[in-house]
């Protein structure tokens, strides 16, 4: 428990200085009306304590989600209630640590008998761990002068992770179309799939897919049915490094990659393939072995959940020759990254071309919006031209490698965070397609 005086204690207290000031001047044998004043406004506050609510008689609950998503707050509460005496209002707060905001800060709450709630929105800052270390209650005396405090700390965990709420939503939406790959009994024709069966031609079938041998010895038109490809391996590999854990408008481009590669990984295991993820920074990280079927979802998400920030350069030879070291037949391998130069890319050219002798790799690419801002910025001062011819030359540096990286096999996809995820996996089903895994 914790005693201290509110602002009309203080208010009380110093309005008595001034006047037993005077006092003092007018008959300065009355000194002592200034201790007087002092010992009163004392008494009142022991009075407004012992008159108050316990704090022994206040029950606090805290009630927390335990996951909360990146982008998507959670919902706790507080429950307080008393025993006995109980004030008509009191204020709660919930102190969390650096990963998690509370929102509001501090809130009144008003009581009905004995008994009220408090709502807080738990807003994730980063990915990890985020502690609800504690919280405070605190109330006033009948005569408004001393405020009592309640502390406890519940040191509750909640897991912050990608926003797989976003993931499931996009899913849904993808899904839904009856083109994905065989949700219904139907087969997908055309490149990339494995011949099913022969059956009769029928309007609006692909020409295509007319066996014209098999035509010509049933004497009617047959065509070809073939099913989708199925058991392939996707491997998921994300660069954690500094230039990906470092902050954007958006967010870090690290948590912008998780939620594509889950949407990428929840499509890949409904269609059939089997899905590894790996990270790595100045070493290897994160590393699973490829799952298959949707139930192993969740798995990829706790792993996805469990990534770190870095702050090292990111060490390519050393996390994709691990990474092939791994694989034992050919993949697709989805690399998410980032590099600010020729230079520094040029180890990572290296290493993705010496992954291409046996897996497609498929290069994830984030447009760079604030140089491509710059340079499309009007000018308004000398400086501006400045920036963006400096920017322009930044963006063609960045052309350059990724010119030499589709020179030497590699898939590019270029997009802004939020378009991510779909041309990810449009990318993917046209691999699949094109028979290219």
């Amino acid at each position: 428990m914790r005693l201290y005086p509110t602002r009309r204690a203080i208010g009380l207290a110093a309005f008595g200085a001034p006047v037993a000031l005077a006092v003092a001047l007018a008959t300065p044998q009355l000194w002592g009306a200034a201790a007087a004043w002092i010992l009163m406004t004392a008494g009142l506050m022991l009075a407004d304590a012992l008159l108050a609510a316990r704090p022994s008689g206040l029950g606090l609950k805290l009630v927390t989600p335990q996951v909360v998503g990146l982008s998507r707050p959670g919902e706790a509460s507080v429950e307080a209630s008393f025993k006995g005496v109980a004030p008509r209002e009191i204020e709660v707060a919930v102190g969390v640590n650096a990963r998690l905001a509370a929102i509001p800060i501090r809130q009144a709450l008003k009581l009905n008998a004995g008994w009220g709630r408090a709502d807080v929105a738990l807003v994730a800052q980063r990915r990890g761990e985020g502690r609800l270390e504690k919280v405070w209650a605190r109330w006033r005396g009948p005569l408004g002068l001393v405020w009592l405090q309640r502390t406890e700390a519940p040191d509750r965990i909640v897991a912050i992770t990608p926003d797989v709420e976003r993931v499931k939503e996009q899913a849904l939406r993808l899904f839904s179309r009856d083109a994905l790959f065989g949700l219904k009994a139907q087969m997908e024709t055309g490149e990339g799939g494995d011949f099913h069966a022969l059956r009769d031609f029928q309007t609006g079938m692909d020409p295509r897919a007319i066996d014209w041998k098999q035509s010509g010895r049933h004497a009617k038109l047959v065509a070809r049915e073939f099913r989708t490809e199925r058991n392939h391996h996707v491997i998921l590999a994300i660069d954690t490094g500094r230039l990906m854990s470092a902050p954007t408008a958006v967010g870090p481009r690290v948590d912008q990659s998780i939620n594509a590669a889950l949407l990428l990984a929840f499509a890949a295991l409904k269609i059939g393939d089997r899905v590894g993820l790996f990270a790595f920074d100045a070493k290897p990280g994160v590393a699973s072995g490829v799952v298959a079927g949707a139930p192993a979802f969740p798995l990829i998400q706790r792993l996805a959940a469990g990534i770190e920030y870095s702050t090292e350069e990111t060490n390519f030879t050393l996390g994709l020759t691990t990474l092939a070291g791994r694989l034992d037949r050919r993949a697709l391998v989805v690399i998410f990254t980032d590099f600010a130069d020729p230079t520094s890319a040029e180890l990572m050219i290296e290493n993705v071309g010496r992954l291409m002798r046996t897996h497609l790799v498929l290069f994830v690419a984030f447009r760079d919006e604030e140089l491509e801002a710059l340079v499309d910025a009007e000018p308004a001062e000398p400086d501006d031209v400045s920036r963006a011819v400096i920017a322009a030359g930044l963006l063609r540096q960045r052309e350059i490698v990724i010119g030499r990286l589709q020179r030497l096999g590699a898939r590019l996809v270029e997009a802004r965070g939020d378009d991510l995820g779909m041309s990810l996996l449009n990318a993917y089903l046209d691999a699949k397609r094109r028979e290219l895994i």
